[in-house]
């Protein structure tokens, strides 16, 4: 009898209740991938009871917006799929732990998730006013103040539009804010913000090379509207000199690594020419990235530990819109 004791898994041993338990000490990630690799009845827990997942909305409260998105819609395909192995209930939550590990592994939480500004839809001053200024945190810096400006409109509907490369392909969204730029030059004061204002995420459903050089068949292409995932509602805009921000409907997915910005109307007009622009001096996204320590490459997206531990992606397959 106490050889078949000592012979007992400690799940086993323990009970469903208590493995649970002592389970939900393990607040790393890592460690709860570790766990599953100890036996195959260690790895049958830690996915037939959804514990990555539970970890990683743990973690990453923001996901919870989505996981119908990534459990029904089947955003992510995962590698070595063996439906003709496992039943179709066994195989999705198969799935369903080496996405939600990945997750838990991968995503940082980014005050500003832009890493580079690509291209205006016009510019003003393509040297003091380029679009680049907008991720300079300082409002002025030794060269003077720091913002982008549209050229001058005589129509005071005409949208302008900036786009954005963010700093990873698969980013979490949560927010964006946009500062416009106040006039300290000119009597009154005037602040040249947009009347209201949109983002679209998105922007690649295949790998595209961007450089400084950002010809005009590439920006027609960006203007496309059906290569976005997600386009959010209209956003008021305020004309006031803070960093005004606009908080999502529910945390985005963003495929892609793109942000469009679209300023809809001018809400300031410039006395010395009697034209309207729209100036910007600050944009930043807040949400999530895959961590750097993940490599992407050929779409496929690796984590060395958590490869070892079978946890890997491949390519993403279209987008999302919520």
């Amino acid at each position: 009898m106490s050889k078949v004791k000592t012979n007992l898994d400690l799940i086993q041993w323990l009970g469903h209740d208590m493995s649970i338990k002592v389970f939900s000490y393990l607040d790393n990630s890592r460690d709860l991938v570790r766990a599953s690799a100890v036996s195959s009845s260690w790895n049958d827990f830690v996915i037939e009871n959804g514990l990555c997942k539970q970890l990683c909305l743990k973690k990453i409260p923001e996901i919870y917006g989505v996981v119908r998105t990534i459990e029904v819609d089947n955003l992510f395909k995962v590698v070595g799929s063996k439906l003709w192995y496992y039943t179709e209930k066994r195989e999705r939550l198969n799935r369903n732990h080496r996405v939600y590990a990945l997750l838990a592994f991968g995503f940082v939480p980014m005050n500003n998730c832009i890493s580079q500004a690509i291209c205006a839809s016009s510019t003003d001053d393509c040297v003091r006013e380029s679009l680049t200024s907008t991720l300079e945190p300082r409002d002025i810096t030794e060269h003077g103040p720091s913002y982008w400006s549209s050229i001058g409109q005589s129509d005071p509907s005409v949208t302008e539009t900036l786009l954005y490369r963010l700093y990873s392909k698969i980013c979490l969204v949560t927010e964006i804010q946009v500062q416009p730029f106040q006039d300290y030059f000119n009597d009154g004061f005037p602040i040249y913000s947009a009347k209201a204002i949109r983002f679209r995420l998105g922007g690649a459903s295949e790998p595209m090379e961007i450089d400084s050089k950002f010809v005009l068949r590439d920006k027609m292409a960006f203007s496309r509207h059906d290569i976005w995932a997600y386009t959010s509602p209209v956003f008021p805009m305020s004309q006031e000199n803070k960093l005004q921000h606009f908080k999502l409907p529910e945390p985005v997915f963003c495929i892609g690594g793109f942000l469009m910005v679209e300023l809809l109307g001018s809400a300031q007009k410039n006395e010395n020419d009697n034209l309207f622009y729209i100036c910007i001096s600050h944009i930043k996204v807040v949400g999530r990235i895959i961590s750097p320590e993940f490599i992407v490459r050929r779409g496929r997206f690796d984590d060395m530990e958590a490869a070892a531990s079978n946890v890997s992606l491949t390519s993403i397959q279209g987008g999302v819109g919520m």
